[in-house]
């Protein structure tokens, strides 16, 4: 796998995200799902179970867990988001939630000591995922688990192409949306056996999902220039419309849940 770059990632996501922060609390993409209902049965959570939700943004993942354990540790690389995540404990009355501002790739946290790590919709901007997977396996205990949902690139070149260019264009702390056959081989090669136990087609709403990124109208039109001119192929892998022009419309991107266990000795 060729190596990515890292150069200012960080910065970068912390630039982007600072000041959108909000539009993720709002967002019912985020805050409902059935990939997030995926997660949660699989979860098998008891009352005394610590779970870490990596990367959480406004923490919607983090609440959907709070009912089922006795901590979440929500922690989020961008101090905005981590605001948005009191928010909404405070407003949803959840005190067993509890922020932490952490980098996924050197998490301050003691070796063994969660049962859960989950997260949803944030590894495409990880410069460094193996480190991230290395640092969740610390973490877990031996009968842990880690539960993943993500958009996932279709395994043909040209529709991973496609959905690269166009995430990048929308928004430019986009690294990259791995192939599901990518994330097996990382989660193997970092000591996990990883199942894939969903595959689903994410809709979006383009005006929603463009504005919820900041995303300037140049960029914003340069993607529907871009639809309209894909090939046939991929117009019915996203579900384009037969023309773009300025009306909103729907169309879907490809994701997974993954869950994957620790071989712990």
């Amino acid at each position: 796998m060729p190596k990515r770059p890292t150069i200012n990632i960080k910065q970068q996501v912390q630039r982007q995200f600072a000041d959108v922060a909000s539009n993720y609390r709002k967002s019912k993409v985020h805050a409902a799902g059935i990939d997030l209902d995926r997660m949660v049965q699989l979860s098998s959570l008891g009352e005394t179970s610590r779970v870490l939700d990596a990367g959480c943004g406004a923490g919607h993942t983090a609440l959907a867990f709070a009912a089922h354990a006795d901590l979440v540790i929500a922690c989020d690389f961008t101090p905005p988001m981590l605001k948005q995540v009191e928010l909404l404990a405070t407003e949803r009355s959840l005190s067993n939630v509890r922020p932490q501002l952490a980098d996924v790739e050197r998490l301050p946290f003691a070796n063994d000591s969660f049962d859960l790590v989950v997260t949803r919709y944030s590894a495409h901007h990880w410069g460094q995922p193996e480190r991230a997977l290395a640092e969740f396996r610390r973490l877990l205990k031996a009968d842990g688990a880690l539960l993943i949902s993500d958009i996932m690139a279709r395994e043909d070149y040209a529709q991973d192409t496609f959905l690269q260019a166009i995430e990048l264009l929308r928004d430019p702390s986009h690294v990259r949306d791995y192939r599901i056959s990518e994330w097996l081989a990382m989660l193997a090669n970092a000591g996990f056996a990883p199942e894939v136990r969903l595959t689903f087609d994410l809709t979006l709403r383009f005006d929603a999902w463009t504005r919820r990124m900041g995303t300037p109208r140049q960029h914003a039109d340069m993607i529907k220039t871009i639809f309209n001119e894909a090939p046939a192929d991929i117009r019915r892998a996203f579900r384009l419309p037969a023309r773009i022009a300025n009306d909103d419309f729907d169309f879907v991107i490809p994701g997974a849940v993954i869950r994957a266990t620790s071989a712990k000795p």
